[in-house]
């Protein structure tokens, strides 16, 4: 567990608070919960743990893990900053991008490909590649994939999606992947380029390679030179990420609590959906805070108001004696 000893409950327009870290878990003084809210995202970039709340408000911050060494004597001690959207905005600081990649990159080149994008300052390899036409190559195995395509090579595969969707499924198996289209979006729309589809059945096509492939990457690169510029940057990118060295406590923290689930809207919305599909046809407001816990009462009543709205539940009685009905139920209360 991450513990921290902060001056105040949220940065606010303080910009930046600095925090010590509890080292055990009793504290002196006792401490008191002041608040418990879910967590929607946690995720490590570079030396920043990015932390997403499931709330309206104060919901985006940071914590930014420096080691520093000691002036007066040898060591290493901690600096840890905790910091919003909201104050790294209007501070401006000095952008340092978390990638930043200067050295050699080691790239695959699929021996089907006969007039190859180029790669300054890079190692390249021709070998055939499981799935995709250009890959990076790591220590430990490959880092990324991408599959090229002309305008015409994705035209061709419109003829046959099933077989293409199992090429860009497997293609999209790896964490990082791109499909990468020599061509503007628009040039699929456009009814003088089209020689066997319309830009009706072009548009769904595409649209269903975003749907069924959430986890890919698919860019429409303009034409041949920038979507070799695209994909170098990319490969750096992911390169830089793969060699960059957390803070010990970030991936501690990253390790210990697993990548963070895909959302659905939240809190908010499983609220409403368990109430559609699981409560009983009548409940009351402890019933709600006795079935979400760690969820304001502000967020329960803000859900049973919207669904009081949209005329799926009604509520009955004021005070304590209030209860709320699914709409087309028997009222008992």
């Amino acid at each position: 567990m991450l513990a921290l000893r902060v001056q105040d409950r949220w940065p606010g327009q303080k910009g930046n608070i600095f925090c010590i870290r509890e080292e055990n878990g009793e504290w002196e003084p006792p401490v008191k919960e002041i608040e418990r809210v879910p967590v929607i995202a946690l995720r490590r970039y570079g030396k920043r743990l990015a932390v997403v709340l499931d709330r309206a408000k104060n919901k985006r911050c940071d914590f930014l893990f420096l080691t520093k060494q000691y002036k007066t004597r040898e060591g290493e001690y901690d600096q840890i900053f905790w910091r919003t959207q909201q104050a790294l905005r209007e501070r401006r600081p000095k952008v340092k991008l978390t990638t930043y990649y200067a050295g050699d990159l080691n790239i695959i080149v699929d021996i089907s490909e006969k007039y190859a994008w180029r790669f300054p300052e890079s190692s390249i390899e021709k070998a055939k590649l499981p799935v995709g036409d250009y890959a990076l190559k790591g220590d430990n195995g490959i880092l990324a994939v991408v599959e090229r395509k002309t305008f015409d090579n994705l035209l061709a595969e419109f003829g046959k999606m099933p077989v293409f969707h199992q090429q860009i499924g497997e293609l999209s198996s790896y964490r990082h992947s791109a499909l990468v289209i020599e061509a503007n979006y628009s040039d699929f729309l456009n009814p003088n380029k089209l020689k066997f589809y319309n830009p009706l059945f072009a548009a769904k096509a595409i649209a269903e390679l975003y749907a069924l492939h959430p986890k890919l990457t698919i860019v429409f690169a303009g034409n041949r030179k920038l979507a070799n510029e695209w994909v170098y940057r990319f490969f750096s990118a992911v390169n830089a990420h793969e060699g960059d060295i957390p803070h010990e406590k970030v991936s501690e923290i990253i390790e210990e609590y697993g990548d963070s689930p895909e959302t659905s809207g939240g809190v908010y919305f499983e609220i409403k959906k368990r109430i559609i599909d699981d409560l009983l046809p009548e409940f009351t407001i402890p019933i709600m805070k006795e079935t979400f816990p760690d969820v304001p009462v502000a967020t329960i009543k803000k859900a049973l108001n919207d669904l009081k709205k949209e005329g799926v539940i009604a509520s009955y009685g004021t005070g304590r004696k209030s209860c709320w009905k699914k709409v087309g139920g028997s009222h008992v209360c």
